[in-house]
């Protein structure tokens, strides 16, 4: 029997928000907002969203001993989340700095902080966690040997689940452990790399499968998605809403996705499941506070 259904491990970052008139330039200051701030980070919003879905959820993150961390630990623990494997100092808590225009677009600039230090001896010292877990997902805001590591500490009938973003190249030992490997496009064609890759994403999705994980899923925003196996490649259709923020929509449905998966789904209806959630979570601004839960997701 497992104590989880998921454990995240990834990044914890807050969101510094400030809406601008217009993005400075080089040399340039504009006036915005009030500074706006908000728990983020691709690893605590995937564990928020999971346990906003009833997912019993653990996280596996490094913050700092500062007011950034706190707030990072109270949402996670409003949100049900057990937090027994947030570290805490070391460095600063990781910060996204924000601006943007009226039109939506955005410029961020992250710093890392104590996500950097989240040590592969981190993953090791937390062997519990992993052999408590039914499905332990990741990204790539924190260090790619601790991400080595934690496919290394997988327990014996676990699933691991990758959205690896920001992309970069993947060792074979972690391309082997995926399942699936979830990208959007822009992930697809750096994983693919010099790969002939074509434009139909039916086409990236086979090249990726080919070079190692069990399945894979490519999001492919408001046309919905498709997913790979050895069974073969199939879509998943989109749910049509009408979109207020889409921060936060892709860890959403990488969570829902790997919460599904655990429960015994198959990964098309795994999938299908978490383009529900995704679509919910876009109708509201925010990241973590328009993550839905699993009532909300069953009207749509």
């Amino acid at each position: 029997m497992y104590d989880y259904d998921l454990l995240v491990v990834g990044s914890a970052n807050a969101d510094l928000v400030i809406a601008v008139e217009r993005r400075p330039a080089a040399g340039e200051t504009v006036l915005g907002s009030d500074l706006a701030v908000h728990p983020g980070g691709k690893g605590a919003n995937q564990a928020v969203a999971a346990a906003r879905l009833g997912a019993r959820t653990a996280l596996l993150a490094r913050v700092g001993d500062d007011a950034h961390g706190r707030l990072l630990l109270d949402s996670q623990r409003e949100a049900g989340v057990d937090t027994v494997g947030v570290l805490v100092g070391g460095a600063p808590t990781g910060v996204a700095l924000i601006t943007v225009d009226p039109s939506g677009d955005n410029s961020i600039v992250v710093s890392p902080g104590a996500n950097g230090r989240l040590t592969p001896e981190d993953v090791r010292a937390a062997g519990c966690l992993f052999h408590d877990s039914r499905v332990v997902s990741a990204q790539l805001e924190i260090p790619l040997e601790t991400v080595v590591e934690v496919v290394r500490n997988l327990a014996p009938g676990s699933r691991f689940v990758l959205n690896p973003s920001p992309p970069r190249p993947l060792p074979q030992e972690v391309l082997a452990a995926c399942d699936p490997l979830i990208v959007n496009e822009h992930e697809a064609k750096v994983i693919l790399g010099g790969a002939a890759a074509g434009d139909a994403p039916e086409d990236w999705a086979r090249i990726l499968l080919a070079k190692g994980p069990r399945s894979v899923v490519v999001t492919l925003g408001s046309q919905g998605a498709l997913v790979a196996s050895a069974e073969g490649v199939s879509r998943v259709a989109s749910v049509k809403v009408d979109a207020v923020d889409t921060t936060g929509a892709g860890d959403a449905f990488t969570a829902a996705l790997a919460y599904r998966l655990g429960a015994g789904e198959s990964l098309a209806q795994a999938a299908a499941y978490a383009a529900r959630v995704g679509a919910a979570t876009v109708t509201k601004e925010g990241a973590q506070a328009s993550f839905p839960t699993a009532a909300e997701v069953a009207t749509r």
